[in-house]
């Protein structure tokens, strides 16, 4: 299982940024600590058993599995199912991708919205703000299930002071909408927007949500935030 990490990885992820930490350490052994983190990494990726469907850029899913790794530590986080959004990918493509990180498996490749606001075919602008119909970036806990205007939706809780904390009382959710479907976009040329929601098809929300709720992982990408978790 690709989650069992060694021990002075997992502490090194969860207090580098202490100078009692960092004086702990020489430079050879944060070296070679990182390095050892990094291809754990590019083997999980490696071995990532997609037989179905495309798979996640090595970029996001490096990302998503070392805030993965840090949150799982914490407790922040208590399933090992990761959910990767990529939005520096087109919105007519599928761009989100459930794994499940104890089989190493793809579970669900999925069309996904972003905010009206945050872009038309690419996601350019985000926020945090209420009232801005934008998507937030970043790490999310997924939360509990409830049945809203959209049907079966999922809430969520953003990890990341600034970046995506206000989520909740945003009521940024995962939700089922029609406006994310293949006809959708070949009749626009775009897949439709939310109000800020990752929502996701229709006939795959329940699937979708009942696999990741409850305390699993949810990433948000794009390259304009250069952001590595453990260093945060």
């Amino acid at each position: 299982m690709i989650y069992k990490i060694l021990p002075a990885v997992l502490f090194f992820l969860m207090s580098f940024n202490s100078i009692e930490t960092r004086s702990n350490y020489s430079k050879h052994d944060v070296t070679t600590i990182k390095t050892n983190f990094e291809n754990k990494i590019d083997l999980a990726y490696s071995q990532l058993k997609s037989t179905r469907f495309a798979m996640p850029n090595l970029e996001s899913f490096s990302n998503a599995m070392r805030g993965f790794y840090l949150l799982k530590a914490k407790g922040l986080i208590q399933k090992d199912i990761l959910t990767i959004v990529d939005f520096s990918l087109s919105s007519n493509i599928k761009r989100l991708w459930v794994i499940d990180l104890s089989t190493n498996t793809i579970l669900f490749n999925s069309l996904v919205a972003h905010g009206k606001n945050t872009g038309a075919e690419f996601a350019t602008s985000f926020s945090n703000d209420s009232s801005s119909f934008k998507s937030s970036l970043g790490f999310f806990a997924t939360g509990e299930i409830y049945k809203g205007k959209h049907g079966i939706s999922l809430k969520l809780d953003g990890l990341e002071k600034g970046i995506n904390d206000h989520a909740r009382a945003r009521a940024v959710v995962i939700h089922g909408a029609d406006y994310v479907s293949e006809s959708f976009v070949r009749n626009n040329n775009r897949l439709g927007r939310s109000l800020g929601c990752p929502a996701i098809p229709v006939n795959l929300s329940a699937e979708i949500i009942n696999a990741i709720k409850n305390k699993s992982c949810l990433y948000i990408y794009h390259p304009s935030r250069d952001h590595v978790a453990y260093s945060s």
